[in-house]
């Protein structure tokens, strides 16, 4: 299936609102989040799609763009992570999981993986790997240090893993714009956000998109 009708098989869960993943095959997650809307840095409306032709990405094209969040957690050194500051600089993808998923999460940081492995050095250095877990009360600062090192052991940049108390993660996806997670944190969005150093995420990644066009996608977002 091309990535345009993959754009367009989701277009109408993603105007709903951003999807919850069900880790672990809980179908009925993705079916309840899409009963309504989320705000998205601001904006109260749904997102809005566009695919085909109209899109210059081959993931989700928001063309109400979620707006980079502010939020500061604590990285697998143990020390604050200024989430828009520390990202400024380069296209940034930001992903809100667990490392006890059995599914969605690991397949999604494999994914980032091997997009980052066909994508120009230059851009693979600049580029910001951010993973905020839902799952706190088992997510400590090293847990997440050493889950993220399987995926970036051999690139040239390397994954942020963030944590914080329940409070602070939950203010986390608010400001992100996507859905809160529940079940203890494995009913999470499964939408993997890319901004532009313009602090704008105009393209977002599910599990219809492949690492061809993560990559493909980032390459557009770093030569804006």
């Amino acid at each position: 299936m091309s990535s345009a009708n993959r754009t367009g098989l989701t277009a109408l869960a993603l105007a709903a609102g951003l999807l919850l993943a069900g880790c672990g095959g809980d179908a009925d997650a993705d079916t309840a989040a899409a009963s309504g809307g989320h705000d998205h840095g601001g904006a109260a409306a749904p997102a809005t799609v566009a695919g085909g032709e109209d899109s210059p990405y081959s993931g989700l094209y928001l063309q109400d763009p979620y707006q980079k969040p502010e939020f500061t957690l604590t990285d697998g050194a143990g020390a604050p992570f200024d989430f828009a500051e520390r990202t400024a600089a380069g296209p940034t993808l930001l992903f809100f999981g667990y490392t006890n998923c059995p599914d969605v999460c690991p397949t999604t940081m494999a994914d980032v993986a091997l997009a980052l492995r066909t994508t120009d050095p230059a851009v693979v250095a600049a580029t910001n790997v951010v993973f905020v877990t839902t799952d706190p009360a088992r997510d400590t600062p090293e847990v997440l240090d050493e889950y993220l090192g399987r995926f970036d052991a051999d690139l040239g940049t390397s994954f942020v893993g963030l944590t914080g108390d329940q409070a602070q993660i939950e203010q986390a996806q608010l400001a992100a714009g996507v859905p809160l997670a529940e079940d203890n944190g494995e009913t999470h969005s499964a939408m993997l956000l890319l901004y532009g150093t313009d602090g704008e995420a105009d393209v977002a990644f599910n599990g219809g998109n492949t690492a061809t066009d993560i990559a493909h996608d980032l390459a557009v977002v770093a030569a804006e």
